[in-house]
């Protein structure tokens, strides 16, 4: 099984409408998976042309599985109030032959910071429990459940990440994907891995510099995270880590 994760799209003034051209051809021509997830911020200001156009180009990908969670920046300016109409979901709850995968909404109107709450998280519990230990367990949502480099110390993770952390230790879950940080970055508990997509097609970078998506291989109950520069290469996300140099002055 294979799975695109992109995030933080930005259509607005951000956004590089050639650089989602280029990742369209590339999902569509080459990579061709099996499920796309987009973890938010497709749209800066949550504005309904934004949005309005933001369908326009999700609709481009030739995909049966595409999955589409809403951001802070969808949720400005009463965002809230449109995202369902575009992006309509049916299910929480995304069941394929050896894996579960659950969104979560993080996103809060007229908020920056994201928060799970009490009640999504004991949804959460009831149902992931219910699954054997012969599927992996993935969880998706926008905001970061624990911070990463270079990415500003204003930039705090989820009001209830502790809460979250220890419930997806608790269930076994295998990996969390993130966005928001626009920066591409994994971290490894052991059994639970978080991946964090970079931003797609913006210029609103941090700490990494070029647009990029991740690529997400399952098989035989193993996970490999691949970078995808857009218009470039592809390499394990590892690689990126093991290659970080912290920058002066942080």
């Amino acid at each position: 099984m294979q799975l695109v994760h992109l995030s933080d799209i930005h259509i607005g003034s951000f956004f590089k409408q050639n650089v989602f051209d280029n990742i369209v051809y590339e999902v569509n021509s080459i990579i061709k998976p099996d499920v796309i997830i987009i973890t938010g911020d497709l749209t800066d200001d949550g504005l309904l042309f934004q949005f309005q156009r933001a369908r326009a180009e999700v609709n481009k990908f030739h995909c049966s599985n595409v999955i589409v969670l809403p951001g802070n920046h969808d949720f400005r300016h009463t965002g809230h109030l449109l995202f369902n109409k575009f992006f309509p979901s049916p299910k929480q709850i995304y069941e394929f032959d050896n894996v579960i995968l659950l969104t979560i909404t993080t996103a809060r109107p007229d908020r920056d910071e994201g928060e799970v709450g009490y009640l999504q998280r004991s949804w959460m519990e009831k149902n992931v429990n219910k699954y054997f230990n012969n599927k992996l367990k993935i969880i998706a949502m926008h905001h970061h459940l624990v911070s990463i480099p270079d990415t500003g110390s204003d930039q705090k993770p989820i009001l209830d990440a502790g809460d979250i952390l220890r419930t997806c230790i608790s269930s076994r879950i295998s990996l969390v994907l993130c966005g928001h940080k626009h920066r591409p970055w994994l971290w490894n508990f052991g059994l639970l891995e978080i991946a964090y997509a970079g931003t797609a097609s913006s210029n609103r970078y941090r700490g990494f510099f070029e647009n990029a998506y991740n690529i997400i291989n399952i098989k035989e109950q193993k996970i490999s995270i691949d970078i995808k520069i857009v218009g470039g290469k592809r390499f394990p996300v590892s690689r990126f880590n093991e290659n970080y140099i912290p920058s002066l002055g942080t």
